[in-house]
C-alpha cells in the first residue's frame, strides 16, 4: 500500500480520521459504510473499540473467505491501541486486502504517533476531524452544512444560529437540517429567531450587544435569563470580550474607510462592521480599556477565581454599559 489514496477515494484500503470531534468522526465512518454498502449490500461492518483489538483479532477479521465478502473494519480510539495491535496493523498495511476498508479513528497528538506515521506512510486517505473550539470555526461549519444541504444562509442568520445553539456540533447540524427541511428559500435571521426565540435571546452575544450600547437594564435582564437557562458563563465572558474588542478595533479605524476593505483588515464580516459602527458612538479608548479590564476580572471569576460568578458577570455588564456612555 505505497500509493497515496485520493481524498475522494472513500473506499480506500485505509481511511485515517484524525481529531476529537465526535460528529465529524462518526460522519467519516458513515461515509465509508454507505459507500461500501452501495457497492455490496451485504458488506460486513465491524466497529471496534481499541481494547477489542487483541493480538490475532485483526488477522482473524482480515483473513480471506470463500465468498470474498466486502468488509468495513472501524477501530476507534486508535491512539490507545496496544503495541502488539499497532504492530499487527503495520504488518497488515504492507499488504491490505482488496475488499476490506480499514478505518482508524485517532485523536491526534503525541500519543500513538507511531501508528499515525505508519498510516500516512502507507498512503492512507486522511480526513481531519478537529474539535471546533472557536466561534469562527462553528460559524464556518454552519455555512458548510447549509451549502451541503443545497440551501443558502445569510451571514446574520448563520451567526444567530451559532449564538443560539452554542458549541454542540450535533445540535448545530440538526438545526441546519431542520431549517432546510421546514422552509423554502434562503435562511435569514428572522427565520432563525422564529425557530429559536428565547434561546437566541438568551445568548451572551445579545447580552454583549445590549451592554456595549449602554442598555444596562436590558443587558442585565438578558444575562440573568441566559444563566437561568444554562448558558455557560465562560461563553458569556467570551461574547462580552468580543463585543468590546470589536468596538475598539472599529473605533480606531480610519473614518470613512470602505466596509469591505475594513472587514478584510479587521477580520470581521462586512455586516458586523456596519453593526459595530452603529454601536461605537460614545466610546473612548479609556472606556474600552476599562471594559476589557472588567471582562478579564469576570472571566477569572467564572473560571474559579471568584465566589459568585453571576455577580462578577453582572458587575462586568454594568461597567461596560457605563463605559459606553461615559463620553457620549
Amino acid at each position: 500500500m505505497a500509493r497515496k489514496s485520493a481524498p475522494d477515494d472513500v473506499l480506500a484500503p485505509l481511511t485515517l480520521a484524525v481529531g476529537q470531534e465526535d460528529l465529524l468522526l462518526d460522519r467519516v465512518v458513515r461515509e465509508v459504510v454507505t459507500a461500501a454498502r452501495a457497492a455490496d449490500a451485504d458488506t460486513d461492518v465491524r466497529d471496534l473499540a481499541s481494547d477489542a483489538l487483541q493480538p490475532g483479532t485483526l488477522a482473524e477479521l482480515t483473513s480471506p473467505s470463500l465468498f470474498s465478502e466486502r468488509k468495513v473494519l472501524v477501530v476507534r480510539g486508535a491512539q490507545d491501541l496496544s503495541a502488539d495491535a499497532v504492530k499487527e496493523i503495520k504488518a497488515y498495511l504492507a499488504a491490505p486486502v482488496e475488499e476490506i476498508a480499514l478505518v482508524l479513528l485517532h485523536a491526534g497528538g503525541a500519543k500513538g504517533k507511531a501508528l499515525l506515521d505508519a498510516a500516512r506512510k502507507a498512503g492512507a486517505r486522511e480526513v481531519a476531524c478537529p474539535k471546533m473550539t472557536k466561534p469562527a470555526d462553528r460559524l464556518a461549519f454552519v455555512r458548510g452544512e447549509f451549502r451541503t444541504l443545497g440551501r443558502s444562509v445569510t451571514p446574520e442568520a448563520a451567526q444567530a444560529l451559532v449564538d443560539a445553539i452554542g458549541s454542540d456540533l450535533r445540535e448545530l447540524a440538526s438545526a441546519c437540517a431542520q431549517l432546510t427541511a421546514d422552509i423554502d428559500g434562503a435562511v435569514d435571521v428572522q427565520t432563525v429567531a422564529r425557530y429559536y426565540t428565547g434561546r437566541a435571546e438568551a445568548t451572551g452575544f445579545e447580552v454583549a450587544d445590549l451592554a456595549v450600547t449602554g442598555r444596562t437594564a436590558e443587558a442585565l435582564e438578558r444575562l440573568r435569563w441566559a444563566l437561568s437557562v444554562g448558558q455557560p458563563a465562560p461563553g458569556i465572558t467570551f461574547a462580552l470580550a468580543s463585543g468590546v474588542r470589536a468596538i475598539g478595533k472599529v473605533a480606531s479605524a480610519p473614518r470613512g474607510a470602505n466596509p469591505g476593505q475594513l472587514a478584510r483588515d479587521l477580520g470581521m464580516p462586512p455586516w458586523k462592521i456596519d453593526r459595530v459602527r452603529q454601536q461605537v458612538r460614545g466610546w473612548s479608548a479609556d472606556g474600552v480599556s476599562d471594559a476589557l479590564r472588567a471582562v478579564a476580572e469576570a472571566d477569572a471569576a467564572v473560571k474559579g477565581g471568584g465566589a459568585d460568578p453571576a455577580y462578577a458577570l453582572e458587575k462586568a455588564v454594568v461597567t461596560i454599559s457605563r463605559a459606553s456612555r461615559a463620553h457620549a
